[in-house]
């Protein structure tokens, strides 16, 4: 899997956890929509550090927490 499909699931998971949407996400944490979308469905090749910063403090979590998850321990990039 690549660290960008990763870094999707991942927030996919937060929001499925956490029993909220993507929209209610991109309220909280000031992040646009469109970009939450293009996150959680891997559309583009890369996401910005700042943006998944964002996302994770928004998850009241750090970056260690956001990335300390086995998704992210076989990736192909």
């Amino acid at each position: 899997m690549k660290l960008v499909e990763a870094v999707g699931k991942r927030v996919e998971q937060l929001l499925n956890e956490r029993g909220i949407t993507q929209y209610a996400l991109a309220q909280e944490g000031g992040i646009p929509r469109q970009t939450i979308n293009i996150v959680v469905n891997g559309s583009h090749d890369r996401v910005a550090l700042i943006t998944i910063y964002q996302i994770a403090a928004t998850f009241n979590m750090s970056l260690e927490e956001f990335f300390a998850d086995p998704i992210f321990n076989d990736l192909s990039d």
